[in-house]
């Protein structure tokens, strides 16, 4: 009775407050996000070619603001009573409907500007209005905006972006974020070929895979490929037993795409059984799909997920902005993906953006989207970037320097992967990103890991980043000197590019294992992996990630921001599943 009551009551305000708009204008605009100047490494070219439409993204505040993340808690902790008990998509919807005052408000400012109600429409889950091919003359009118073409001085992508927009002061409440608007994004691959190192110490010069003789301290490998890998995490003896309704995905952005040809190759010389190993491609927003011209990215990531994860079905999904660059990449897949009534339980993300290089709210609602798909089951595993804790000075605009973590690694409700080399014992790789975001605060799972971290660091760079935020990463891998195909090539790579689908090969193998036994898979990893998983993980309490001028941090016993709560041990973890 209470909750018709409170329907009713907003009703009321609703049609008090628009009839209370319908006397006023809706020209009262205010700033809802603007650059001081254009970010870093992008450039203007002026405004778009005549004719250049965008698919505009209304994000909607939710009706209940915190019933997507209690959920996903509540799914994803063990011992909760909903533990893996999973949503639906249409669950998911009901969960972040929006109030109905919100929808009407919206509604009435759109047909106030002649937004056709042809070309709206409802996705991202639920809590998102797309209008599909608006002018970027009309979405100058309707945001106050100056829409141009900018391209990246680095990569030469051009996208349609603008350095400001607005929103009337009735809507602030209402509308959490409007993309693509200020959202300069072009993620970056986390790999790179190696850089010159002393190899005189290395235990073997092979690249046939097999362990290499441990030394008196801790062992190198000359080359890192998969039958060391599954040696080194103890997957190498377990066969996957699922039919097909297991799944791994891996996501390539910026028009990233794996080869076939060099996906044969690898496994043939690296793990012969698995020769036959092949993967279905799923172009999403035009991101394409060309075998015959690979990418090194697409080709590692798919390469070592499937390297670990043999035979479980491999989904690649090659993803790009759409038209004129109007979109933006991550948005463009999660609205591909939340659409779909069947998800892959594990997925491997390999890319990345300085967290300081989004808008806040933009941020934060990618990173409801994540929560989405832990709430249907997903494990979501990201790389934590290949600069340490900063590439350069980290000088911000006005001459302070503060920390770079890597979004969306920073969002709460994925699980970011680090770096490790060497073994017995492993170390931190000194590319490994880490650290604290600055637009989430610490979540609960981390609360005594984190604060244990602190206590050791003491008031070490106080200042440089903030210490009531969300930490990274969560769990680490191997990430230099791997073996890899490009272009019928063996080349070596390294990158916590590399590092993120081997653990998302080793979940998926335990995913696999639920299911065999009729459970159902991990979902979002953080609260179990925090909880009592980290007892299956090898701690790593050497190394440190250097950037931003600094030593960076250390690796540490227990959690820490450069390998997080350690490497994978894949019959541990299996054990702590029982």
């Amino acid at each position: 009775m209470y909750y018709y009551h409170c329907i009713f009551v907003l009703s009321v305000l609703a049609t008090s407050l628009l009839g209370g708009l319908a006397k006023q204008s809706w020209e009262d605009m205010r700033t809802k996000h603007s650059w001081n100047a254009i970010p870093r490494n992008w450039e203007s070219l002026g405004r778009p070619p005549s004719g250049t439409t965008i698919d505009l993204y209304i994000a909607l505040k939710p009706q209940h603001e915190n019933a997507l993340v209690d959920t996903l808690y509540e799914v994803s902790e063990p011992g909760h009573p909903r533990y893996r008990a999973y949503l639906t998509k249409e669950q998911v919807a009901e969960l972040v409907v929006p109030r109905p005052v919100t929808l009407k408000l919206v509604h009435s400012w759109l047909e106030h500007h002649s937004i056709s109600s042809s070309s709206i429409s409802m996705t991202h889950g639920g809590n998102t209005l797309m209008l599909k091919g608006v002018s970027v003359t009309q979405a100058n009118t309707l945001l106050g905006a100056s829409y141009q073409l900018y391209r990246h001085i680095e990569s030469g992508e051009t996208v349609v972006r603008t350095v400001s927009y607005s929103l009337p002061v009735a809507l602030h409440w209402h509308v959490l974020t409007v993309a693509p608007t200020t959202s300069f994004d072009s993620p970056r691959t986390q790999w790179q070929t190696p850089r010159t190192r002393n190899r005189s110490d290395r235990a073997v010069k092979s690249t046939s895979g097999e362990p290499a003789t441990m030394l008196s301290s801790r062992a190198k490998v000359d080359s890192v490929t998969p039958s060391f890998l599954r040696w080194l995490y103890d997957t190498e003896s377990y066969t996957p037993n699922t039919q097909g309704e297991n799944v791994l995905g891996v996501v390539g952005l910026l028009g990233d795409y794996p080869s076939p040809t060099d996906l044969t190759a690898f496994m043939q010389k690296y793990r012969s059984e698995a020769g036959d190993a092949t993967f279905t491609v799923v172009d999403v927003n035009d991101g394409g799909y060309d075998p015959t011209h690979p990418n090194e990215e697409a080709n590692m990531d798919i390469q070592y997920a499937e390297a670990m994860a043999y035979p479980i079905p491999h989904i690649f999904y090659s993803t790009g902005r759409g038209p004129s660059g109007t979109e933006t990449y991550y948005m463009s897949w999660l609205d591909y993906i939340l659409d779909q009534e069947n998800v892959p339980q594990t997925i491997s993300i390999s890319y990345d953006n300085e967290e300081l290089s989004l808008p806040r709210e933009y941020a934060i609602y990618v990173c409801y989207q994540f929560a989405k798909l832990g709430v249907r089951g997903v494990s979501v595993m990201l790389a934590s970037g290949d600069d340490g804790i900063g590439k350069g000075t980290c000088q911000k605009d006005d001459g302070t320097v503060r920390f770079r973590p890597s979004f969306p690694g920073t969002c709460p409700y994925v699980t970011v992967v680090g770096g490790t080399t060497d073994y017995n014992p492993e170390v931190a790789a000194a590319l490994s990103g880490g650290g604290f975001s600055d637009y989430f605060k610490r979540p609960r799972y981390q609360e005594e890991a984190v604060t244990t971290f602190f206590q050791d660091l003491g008031s070490r760079y106080e200042g440089l980043y903030n210490a009531s935020g969300r930490g990274i990463p969560d769990i680490a891998a191997q990430a230099l000197g791997f073996r890899v195909f490009f272009n019928g090539n063996d080349q070596e790579e390294e990158g916590t590019s590399i590092a993120t689908p081997v653990v998302a090969g080793i979940i998926s193998l335990l995913n696999d294992w639920l299911i065999m036994t009729g459970q159902e898979p991990l979902g979002f990893l953080n609260p179990w992996l925090y909880g009592r998983g980290f007892q299956s993980l090898n701690d790593i309490t050497e190394g440190s990630n250097p950037g931003c001028g600094t030593d960076g941090f250390s690796a540490i016993a227990g959690w820490d921001p450069v390998t997080g709560l350690g490497t994978p041990n894949f019959r541990n973890m299996l054990e702590q599943l029982f």
